[in-house]
């Protein structure tokens, strides 16, 4: 318990340098592939890493302008916002009044226009999301150092963890820690897939509907898709807010949620699973504990980090016989395997 306190203080304490710290080792673990290749035809180290940092930087640094670029349109589109609600008042006013016989002044008692001012104001700290997941400014300027000094040093990092597990052979260690690596890399590579196929799906659902932004809304989905359980909710819930307020039908809010719906299962029960895969060998149970408590400590970034990161720790666990036991408790059940009984427990009954 002393342990667990420490270190759940530790993590809060440490949040502004330890979550850039995460995020440019999981980008380091991505952009290794890049780096090996282009070592393989004699580029130096020093030189493949700074190509990758450069790559993945142009490729985040897009994604942010492109996401902000699209908020901060999103004001001019609320100028009617006041009309709107207040028509809305007026035909619960009208629907109550014909069926229940009582007019209760909804339309009079609405404040139209502090309803319009939270809109605008949570409109524009959306652009904020980005700065949230990575705690500060600073984690933004330590995150590529990080992940250029990471791929840098690599096979130090490799030699260090076969010297702290030199009990055991360190053919064997390296060949863990490569296919541990290759594990984070499969993960990160099928979330990029899925996301990518869910952006597609999203631009073309909301392009039929007709609504504004389409493109912001498929991307912005898509990218919240990669926290479970709690992404898809927010990502849905931009899209139908903002139908039901610029759209003159609620036909538009209905039509973007069951698409919406439709997509998700496509991608729970088809996407995910052909394309993810099981990779991370995590149930259920203790992916729902870590987004719990990775969301409690670091918020945004933690419910990202957490899935590859428990995935990491359960790979480490298994390496070591005294930590086995919290390597079992992390991985899925194997339905496949049934314990058979020996001869000497048959005899024995």
């Amino acid at each position: 318990m002393l342990f667990i306190i420490v270190l759940v203080f530790f993590l809060i304490i440490g949040k502004s340098l330890l979550i850039p710290l995460f995020l440019g080792g999981f980008f380091a673990i991505l952009f290794t592939p890049l780096s090996n290749l282009m070592e393989k035809v004699k580029f130096p180290r020093a030189l493949s890493s700074f190509v990758s940092l450069l790559l993945m930087t142009m490729l985040v640094g897009g994604l942010i302008s492109f996401i902000i670029a699209n908020v901060a349109t999103f004001t001019k589109d609320f100028d009617d916002v006041s009309g709107k609600f207040g028509q809305y008042a007026e035909q619960v006013d009208t629907w109550t009044k014909n069926n229940l016989q009582t007019d209760y002044e909804i339309r009079k008692k609405v404040n139209t226009e502090y309803l319009k001012n939270i809109l605008v104001e949570n409109s524009s700290s959306i652009s904020d999301f980005a700065l949230k997941t990575v705690g500060s400014l600073s984690g933004i300027v330590l995150i590529p150092v990080f992940m250029f000094f990471f791929l840098l040093y690599r096979d130090h990092l490799t030699k260090m963890m076969i010297m702290i597990y030199r009990d055991r052979d360190p053919v064997l260690v390296k060949m863990r820690i490569t296919s541990l690596t290759k594990v984070i890399q499969h993960y990160i590579v099928g979330v990029g897939k899925v996301m990518v196929i869910l952006a597609i799906l999203y631009i073309i659902a909301y392009s039929i509907l007709g609504i504004k932004h389409a493109i912001f809304f498929a991307v912005l989905g898509a990218v919240l898709n990669i926290i479970p359980y709690v992404g898809p909710f927010i990502g849905i819930l931009l899209p139908v807010l903002y139908s039901f307020l610029t759209k003159d039908s609620l036909f538009y809010p209905v039509a973007v949620l069951v698409s919406y719906q439709i997509i998700q299962m496509l991608e729970g029960n088809f996407l995910t699973p052909k394309i993810v895969g099981g990779n991370v060998n995590l149930n259920a149970f203790i992916t729902f504990i870590g987004l719990l408590i990775g969301g409690t400590i670091w918020g945004v970034a933690g419910m990202v980090l957490v899935i590859p990161t428990m995935a990491i720790l359960r790979e480490i666990f298994d390496l070591s016989e005294e930590t086995k036991p919290f390597a079992f408790l992390m991985g899925e059940e194997k339905s496949n395997e049934t314990e058979k009984p020996t001869k000497k427990d048959e005899n024995s009954e």
